[in-house]
Protein backbone atom coordinates (compact mmCIF):
# COMPACT_ATOMS: atom_id res chain seq x y z
CA UNK A 1 0.00 0.00 0.00
CA UNK A 2 1.27 3.75 -0.86
CA UNK A 3 -0.48 5.62 2.77
CA UNK A 4 1.58 8.52 1.60
CA UNK A 5 0.29 9.10 -1.35
CA UNK A 6 -3.70 8.10 -0.54
CA UNK A 7 -5.78 10.65 -0.23
CA UNK A 8 -8.28 10.37 2.79
CA UNK A 9 -11.32 12.25 0.73
CA UNK A 10 -11.67 13.59 -3.02
CA UNK A 11 -10.63 17.51 -3.21
CA UNK A 12 -13.06 19.48 -4.66
CA UNK A 13 -13.47 19.34 -9.19
CA UNK A 14 -11.15 22.53 -9.60
CA UNK A 15 -12.37 25.34 -11.10
CA UNK A 16 -13.49 26.00 -14.95
CA UNK A 17 -10.38 27.54 -16.03
CA UNK A 18 -7.75 26.21 -13.50
CA UNK A 19 -7.98 22.95 -15.28
CA UNK A 20 -9.22 21.91 -18.87
CA UNK A 21 -11.55 19.10 -18.23
CA UNK A 22 -13.26 19.77 -21.82
CA UNK A 23 -11.41 18.80 -24.49
CA UNK A 24 -8.17 20.57 -25.54
CA UNK A 25 -7.83 20.73 -29.48
CA UNK A 26 -4.33 18.87 -30.40
CA UNK A 27 -1.72 21.21 -32.05
CA UNK A 28 0.65 19.37 -34.23
CA UNK A 29 3.61 20.98 -32.82
CA UNK A 30 6.21 18.82 -31.04
CA UNK A 31 5.64 18.89 -27.29
CA UNK A 32 9.12 20.20 -26.75
CA UNK A 33 11.85 19.43 -24.19
CA UNK A 34 11.24 20.39 -20.19
CA UNK A 35 13.00 22.49 -17.90
CA UNK A 36 14.31 22.30 -14.80
CA UNK A 37 15.24 25.46 -12.70
CA UNK A 38 17.53 25.49 -10.04
CA UNK A 39 14.87 25.43 -7.22
CA UNK A 40 13.43 21.92 -8.91
CA UNK A 41 10.85 23.68 -10.83
CA UNK A 42 10.12 21.95 -14.11
CA UNK A 43 8.44 23.71 -16.75
CA UNK A 44 6.80 22.62 -19.97
CA UNK A 45 3.82 21.23 -22.08
CA UNK A 46 1.86 17.38 -21.61
CA UNK A 47 -0.68 16.67 -23.98
CA UNK A 48 -2.49 13.96 -22.38
CA UNK A 49 -5.36 11.90 -24.45
CA UNK A 50 -8.10 9.36 -22.97
CA UNK A 51 -11.36 8.20 -23.25
CA UNK A 52 -15.00 9.11 -21.54
CA UNK A 53 -15.33 5.72 -20.09
CA UNK A 54 -14.89 3.88 -17.06
CA UNK A 55 -11.91 2.01 -17.32
CA UNK A 56 -10.10 4.97 -18.14
CA UNK A 57 -11.26 6.28 -14.26
CA UNK A 58 -8.19 7.11 -13.11
CA UNK A 59 -7.46 10.02 -15.63
CA UNK A 60 -11.03 10.83 -15.45
CA UNK A 61 -10.55 12.06 -11.85
CA UNK A 62 -6.72 12.55 -12.39
CA UNK A 63 -7.98 15.46 -14.89
CA UNK A 64 -11.39 16.30 -13.42
CA UNK A 65 -9.78 15.99 -9.81
CA UNK A 66 -6.60 18.31 -10.49
CA UNK A 67 -4.47 15.28 -9.80
CA UNK A 68 -2.58 15.46 -12.48
CA UNK A 69 -2.21 19.03 -12.69
CA UNK A 70 -0.92 19.04 -8.94
CA UNK A 71 1.50 16.29 -9.22
CA UNK A 72 2.93 17.44 -12.73
CA UNK A 73 3.53 20.72 -10.83
CA UNK A 74 2.53 24.74 -11.82
CA UNK A 75 5.38 24.68 -14.18
CA UNK A 76 4.16 22.11 -16.54
CA UNK A 77 1.14 23.41 -18.70
CA UNK A 78 -1.05 20.12 -18.96
CA UNK A 79 -3.74 19.89 -22.24
CA UNK A 80 -6.11 16.75 -21.95
CA UNK A 81 -7.92 15.67 -25.17
CA UNK A 82 -10.50 12.98 -25.28
CA UNK A 83 -11.33 10.04 -27.96
CA UNK A 84 -13.76 8.17 -28.43
CA UNK A 85 -11.25 5.14 -29.98
CA UNK A 86 -8.02 3.87 -29.45
CA UNK A 87 -7.53 3.80 -33.40
CA UNK A 88 -8.07 7.64 -33.16
CA UNK A 89 -6.04 8.30 -30.57
CA UNK A 90 -3.03 6.37 -31.97
CA UNK A 91 -3.18 8.17 -34.83
CA UNK A 92 -2.83 11.51 -32.78
CA UNK A 93 0.18 9.98 -30.81
CA UNK A 94 1.73 8.92 -34.04
CA UNK A 95 1.27 12.51 -35.95
CA UNK A 96 2.79 14.09 -32.86
CA UNK A 97 -0.10 15.31 -32.13
CA UNK A 98 -0.41 14.00 -28.52
CA UNK A 99 2.33 13.29 -25.76
CA UNK A 100 0.76 10.85 -23.81
CA UNK A 101 -2.45 8.82 -23.56
CA UNK A 102 -4.53 6.04 -22.14
CA UNK A 103 -5.05 3.72 -24.47
CA UNK A 104 -6.36 -0.12 -24.87
CA UNK A 105 -3.41 -3.03 -25.63
CA UNK A 106 -4.13 -3.72 -29.15
CA UNK A 107 -4.17 0.15 -30.39
CA UNK A 108 -0.67 0.41 -28.42
CA UNK A 109 0.82 -2.51 -30.06
CA UNK A 110 -0.47 -1.50 -33.36
CA UNK A 111 1.17 2.49 -32.63
CA UNK A 112 4.42 0.12 -31.85
CA UNK A 113 4.37 -2.08 -35.16
CA UNK A 114 3.34 0.64 -37.57
CA UNK A 115 6.14 2.62 -36.33
CA UNK A 116 8.82 -0.27 -36.03
CA UNK A 117 9.05 0.03 -32.75
CA UNK A 118 10.11 3.45 -32.25
CA UNK A 119 7.24 5.80 -31.65
CA UNK A 120 5.93 5.05 -28.04
CA UNK A 121 6.51 2.82 -24.85
CA UNK A 122 3.74 1.75 -22.15
CA UNK A 123 5.19 2.89 -18.74
CA UNK A 124 2.18 1.79 -16.61
CA UNK A 125 -0.59 -0.46 -16.23
CA UNK A 126 -4.00 1.15 -15.49
CA UNK A 127 -6.96 -0.88 -15.70
CA UNK A 128 -7.65 -4.70 -16.10
CA UNK A 129 -10.94 -6.01 -16.69
CA UNK A 130 -14.36 -4.09 -17.33
CA UNK A 131 -15.25 -6.00 -21.05
CA UNK A 132 -18.23 -7.81 -22.24
CA UNK A 133 -20.47 -9.23 -24.96
CA UNK A 134 -24.00 -8.38 -24.36
CA UNK A 135 -26.43 -9.37 -26.32
CA UNK A 136 -30.18 -9.47 -26.76
CA UNK A 137 -31.83 -11.49 -24.25
CA UNK A 138 -33.23 -14.12 -26.52
CA UNK A 139 -29.70 -15.45 -27.83
CA UNK A 140 -28.55 -17.93 -24.93
CA UNK A 141 -25.66 -19.32 -26.72
CA UNK A 142 -22.62 -18.65 -29.11
CA UNK A 143 -24.11 -20.77 -31.89
CA UNK A 144 -27.12 -18.25 -31.99
CA UNK A 145 -25.04 -15.24 -33.09
CA UNK A 146 -24.54 -16.89 -36.61
CA UNK A 147 -26.48 -14.17 -39.12
CA UNK A 148 -26.17 -11.73 -36.36
CA UNK A 149 -24.58 -8.31 -36.11
CA UNK A 150 -22.52 -7.12 -33.30
CA UNK A 151 -20.96 -4.04 -32.93
CA UNK A 152 -17.46 -3.21 -31.52
CA UNK A 153 -15.66 0.36 -31.03
CA UNK A 154 -13.80 0.15 -33.59
CA UNK A 155 -11.63 -2.01 -36.45
CA UNK A 156 -8.45 -3.30 -34.41
CA UNK A 157 -9.04 -2.05 -31.27
CA UNK A 158 -9.06 -4.47 -28.00
CA UNK A 159 -12.73 -5.64 -27.58
CA UNK A 160 -12.86 -6.01 -31.44
CA UNK A 161 -10.46 -7.95 -31.35
CA UNK A 162 -11.77 -10.35 -28.63
CA UNK A 163 -14.98 -10.53 -30.31
CA UNK A 164 -13.44 -12.09 -33.01
CA UNK A 165 -10.98 -14.46 -31.45
CA UNK A 166 -13.99 -15.71 -29.76
CA UNK A 167 -15.98 -16.72 -32.95
CA UNK A 168 -12.94 -17.71 -34.39
CA UNK A 169 -12.34 -20.28 -32.05
CA UNK A 170 -15.45 -20.95 -31.44
CA UNK A 171 -16.01 -21.87 -35.20
CA UNK A 172 -18.02 -18.57 -36.87
CA UNK A 173 -15.95 -16.89 -39.37
CA UNK A 174 -16.15 -13.01 -39.66
CA UNK A 175 -14.35 -10.35 -42.15
CA UNK A 176 -13.11 -6.45 -41.44
CA UNK A 177 -15.20 -5.67 -44.20
CA UNK A 178 -18.39 -6.82 -41.99
CA UNK A 179 -19.40 -10.40 -43.93
CA UNK A 180 -19.22 -13.98 -42.88
CA UNK A 181 -21.21 -15.84 -40.52
CA UNK A 182 -21.13 -12.51 -37.53
CA UNK A 183 -21.05 -9.42 -38.82
CA UNK A 184 -19.03 -7.05 -36.86
CA UNK A 185 -19.87 -3.50 -37.11
CA UNK A 186 -17.31 -0.94 -35.51
CA UNK A 187 -18.74 2.15 -34.46
CA UNK A 188 -18.37 4.51 -31.72
CA UNK A 189 -19.40 3.58 -28.19
CA UNK A 190 -21.46 6.82 -28.12
CA UNK A 191 -23.98 5.16 -30.74
CA UNK A 192 -24.01 1.66 -29.77
CA UNK A 193 -26.57 1.64 -27.24
CA UNK A 194 -29.35 4.17 -29.31
CA UNK A 195 -28.24 0.92 -32.20
CA UNK A 196 -29.00 -1.85 -29.27
CA UNK A 197 -31.68 -0.50 -28.36
CA UNK A 198 -33.72 0.25 -31.78
CA UNK A 199 -32.68 -3.43 -32.98
CA UNK A 200 -29.62 -2.28 -35.52
CA UNK A 201 -27.65 -4.41 -33.77
CA UNK A 202 -27.97 -7.69 -32.00
CA UNK A 203 -25.49 -7.01 -29.05
CA UNK A 204 -21.85 -5.49 -28.89
CA UNK A 205 -18.42 -6.59 -27.49
CA UNK A 206 -17.98 -3.29 -25.50
CA UNK A 207 -16.01 -1.52 -22.05
CA UNK A 208 -17.51 -0.05 -19.45
CA UNK A 209 -19.45 1.38 -19.12
CA UNK A 210 -21.10 0.74 -22.21
CA UNK A 211 -21.31 -2.97 -21.46
CA UNK A 212 -23.21 -1.80 -18.20
CA UNK A 213 -25.64 -0.06 -19.86
CA UNK A 214 -26.58 -2.15 -22.87
CA UNK A 215 -27.77 -4.51 -19.64
CA UNK A 216 -29.93 -1.76 -18.55
CA UNK A 217 -31.63 -1.60 -22.04
CA UNK A 218 -32.60 -5.07 -21.57
CA UNK A 219 -29.65 -7.01 -22.76
CA UNK A 220 -27.96 -9.61 -21.41
CA UNK A 221 -23.95 -10.49 -20.79
CA UNK A 222 -23.26 -13.82 -22.98
CA UNK A 223 -19.37 -13.82 -22.70
CA UNK A 224 -17.67 -12.09 -19.33
CA UNK A 225 -14.18 -11.52 -20.66
CA UNK A 226 -12.58 -12.69 -17.67
CA UNK A 227 -13.92 -16.03 -18.46
CA UNK A 228 -11.27 -16.08 -21.90
CA UNK A 229 -8.38 -15.40 -19.84
CA UNK A 230 -7.40 -18.76 -17.90
CA UNK A 231 -4.19 -18.28 -18.70
CA UNK A 232 -3.56 -14.97 -17.03
CA UNK A 233 -6.20 -16.14 -13.98
CA UNK A 234 -9.14 -14.45 -15.41
CA UNK A 235 -6.64 -10.60 -15.66
CA UNK A 236 -6.81 -8.90 -18.71
CA UNK A 237 -5.43 -5.03 -19.59
CA UNK A 238 -7.78 -2.81 -20.51
CA UNK A 239 -5.90 0.40 -20.56
CA UNK A 240 -2.03 1.30 -20.39
CA UNK A 241 -0.61 4.52 -19.87
CA UNK A 242 1.84 5.51 -23.57
CA UNK A 243 4.19 7.87 -24.05
CA UNK A 244 5.81 9.31 -26.78
CA UNK A 245 9.40 8.14 -26.85
CA UNK A 246 10.47 10.80 -28.19
CA UNK A 247 8.99 12.63 -25.33
CA UNK A 248 9.69 10.34 -22.88
CA UNK A 249 13.54 10.93 -23.90
CA UNK A 250 13.21 14.88 -23.59
CA UNK A 251 11.22 15.20 -20.68
CA UNK A 252 11.79 12.18 -17.92
CA UNK A 253 11.10 13.97 -15.17
CA UNK A 254 7.63 15.27 -16.32
CA UNK A 255 6.76 11.72 -17.29
CA UNK A 256 7.90 10.59 -14.11
CA UNK A 257 5.25 12.66 -12.68
CA UNK A 258 2.86 11.87 -14.71
CA UNK A 259 3.36 7.94 -13.71
CA UNK A 260 3.41 9.31 -10.31
CA UNK A 261 0.22 11.26 -10.56
CA UNK A 262 -1.56 7.89 -12.36
CA UNK A 263 -0.36 6.24 -9.29
CA UNK A 264 -2.18 8.47 -7.14
CA UNK A 265 -5.39 8.90 -9.07
CA UNK A 266 -5.14 4.68 -8.52
CA UNK A 267 -5.01 4.86 -5.00
CA UNK A 268 -7.37 7.37 -4.04
CA UNK A 269 -10.18 5.01 -6.55
CA UNK A 270 -9.04 1.88 -4.20
CA UNK A 271 -9.32 3.81 -1.28
CA UNK A 272 -12.94 5.39 -1.68
CA UNK A 273 -14.45 3.02 -4.21
CA UNK A 274 -18.07 5.28 -3.76
CA UNK A 275 -16.28 8.12 -4.12
CA UNK A 276 -14.62 7.27 -6.82
CA UNK A 277 -17.73 6.22 -8.53
CA UNK A 278 -19.14 9.55 -7.76
CA UNK A 279 -16.02 11.40 -8.85
CA UNK A 280 -15.44 9.09 -12.21
CA UNK A 281 -19.58 9.94 -13.10
CA UNK A 282 -18.70 13.73 -12.64
CA UNK A 283 -16.18 13.63 -14.89
CA UNK A 284 -17.81 11.88 -17.15
CA UNK A 285 -20.89 14.32 -16.86
CA UNK A 286 -18.81 17.37 -17.37
CA UNK A 287 -17.25 15.74 -20.79
CA UNK A 288 -20.10 13.99 -22.27
CA UNK A 289 -23.23 16.11 -21.13
CA UNK A 290 -24.85 13.42 -19.54
CA UNK A 291 -24.20 11.92 -16.33
CA UNK A 292 -24.46 7.63 -15.88
CA UNK A 293 -27.09 6.14 -14.07
CA UNK A 294 -26.08 5.48 -10.60
CA UNK A 295 -26.63 1.30 -11.13
CA UNK A 296 -24.82 1.35 -14.12
CA UNK A 297 -21.71 3.19 -12.55
CA UNK A 298 -22.21 0.20 -9.27
CA UNK A 299 -22.34 -2.39 -11.63
CA UNK A 300 -19.56 -1.34 -14.13
CA UNK A 301 -17.40 -1.01 -11.12
CA UNK A 302 -17.28 -4.41 -9.73
CA UNK A 303 -15.97 -5.47 -13.21
CA UNK A 304 -12.95 -3.23 -13.04
CA UNK A 305 -9.45 -3.16 -11.58
CA UNK A 306 -7.33 0.00 -11.12
CA UNK A 307 -3.48 -0.66 -10.56
CA UNK A 308 -0.07 0.05 -12.26
CA UNK A 309 0.65 -3.69 -13.59
CA UNK A 310 0.29 -3.56 -17.16
CA UNK A 311 -0.19 -7.55 -17.07
CA UNK A 312 2.34 -7.95 -20.01
CA UNK A 313 0.89 -11.32 -20.50
CA UNK A 314 -2.51 -10.39 -21.84
CA UNK A 315 -0.93 -7.98 -24.28
CA UNK A 316 1.40 -10.69 -26.08
CA UNK A 317 -1.29 -13.05 -25.78
CA UNK A 318 -3.54 -10.69 -27.98
CA UNK A 319 -1.13 -9.47 -29.95
CA UNK A 320 -0.75 -13.56 -31.17
CA UNK A 321 -4.83 -13.48 -31.23
CA UNK A 322 -4.63 -10.19 -33.31
CA UNK A 323 -1.88 -12.44 -35.45
CA UNK A 324 -3.83 -15.70 -35.76
CA UNK A 325 -6.98 -13.48 -36.86
CA UNK A 326 -4.82 -12.04 -39.96
CA UNK A 327 -5.27 -8.02 -38.83
CA UNK A 328 -0.63 -7.74 -38.26
CA UNK A 329 1.67 -9.92 -39.59
CA UNK A 330 5.07 -11.16 -36.92
CA UNK A 331 4.60 -8.59 -34.19
CA UNK A 332 7.92 -7.71 -32.95
CA UNK A 333 7.45 -6.21 -29.28
CA UNK A 334 10.36 -5.97 -27.26
CA UNK A 335 10.86 -2.85 -26.47
CA UNK A 336 7.37 -1.97 -25.94
CA UNK A 337 7.54 -1.69 -22.24
CA UNK A 338 9.94 1.09 -19.95
CA UNK A 339 8.90 0.12 -16.32
CA UNK A 340 12.20 2.05 -15.12
CA UNK A 341 9.96 4.60 -13.70
CA UNK A 342 7.00 2.75 -12.91
CA UNK A 343 9.08 0.13 -10.93
CA UNK A 344 11.19 2.56 -9.13
CA UNK A 345 8.08 4.78 -8.12
CA UNK A 346 6.91 1.39 -6.64
CA UNK A 347 10.04 0.52 -4.96
CA UNK A 348 10.32 4.06 -3.28
CA UNK A 349 6.60 3.09 -1.81
CA UNK A 350 7.32 -0.22 -0.70
CA UNK A 351 5.41 -2.05 -3.11
CA UNK A 352 6.94 -4.70 -5.98
CA UNK A 353 8.09 -4.41 -9.20
CA UNK A 354 6.15 -5.02 -11.76
CA UNK A 355 6.95 -7.16 -14.77
CA UNK A 356 7.66 -6.56 -18.46
CA UNK A 357 6.81 -10.49 -19.40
Amino acid sequence: MRPKRLWQRFVPLVAAGALALAVTACSGDDGGTESVSASGEVTGTLRLGYFPNLTHAPALVGVGQGIFAKELGSGVKLEPSTFNSGTTEAEAILSGALDAGFIGPNPAVNTFIKSKGEAIRIVSGVTSGGAALVVKPEITSVEQLRGKTLATPSLGNTQDVALRFYLKKNGLVTDTKGGGDVSIRPQENSVTVDAFKSGAIDGAWVPEPVASRLVAEGGKVLVNEADEWPDTDGKFVTTLLIVRTEYLEKNPEIVRRLIAANITAIDQLNADPAAGQAAANEALDKLTGKPLADGVVTSAWKTLTFGPDPIAKSLFLSAAHQEELGLIEDPKLDGIFDLKILNELLADAGDPAVSDK
